[in-house]
């Protein structure tokens, strides 16, 4: 089954994990009048989720990527779930300066995964 690969698997892993890093980092912030201690509480509970997704992603595509490969996957969908978050829960602009500094992200990412250079 293809979405069980190792080299597929991982990234939806990752995708799951992210969607509740972001909320739990993130998602408190449309509760400000929240006292700390629960936003605090409620976002390690979510985290908690994140890593039973996160460590077997890692697990399971360790070998099939690199380590940086997969550091690198999961900087790219977690910039892409955030930048979902901010604009569709969080009601946040994105500007120029936000698409270019995301470009530069995505520009590294495709040399760690263009092998090195000859």
């Amino acid at each position: 089954m293809p979405l069980l690969s190792p080299a597929v698997l991982p990234v939806l892993l990752l995708i799951g994990s992210n969607l509740f890093m972001t909320t739990a980092w993130y998602g408190h912030l449309k509760f400000p009048g929240a006292p700390m201690w629960a936003a605090v509480m409620a976002s390690w509970t979510i985290a908690l989720v994140e890593y039973w997704l996160a460590v077997p992603a890692n697990r399971i595509g360790y070998g099939t990527y690199s380590a940086a490969e997969l550091k690198t996957i999961q900087e790219v969908i977690s910039l892409a779930v955030f930048v979902g978050f901010a604009v569709f829960v969080l009601g946040e602009k994105l500007t120029w300066n936000h698409a270019v500094g995301f470009g530069l992200i995505a520009i590294g990412a495709f040399f760690i995964f263009r092998g090195p250079l000859k």
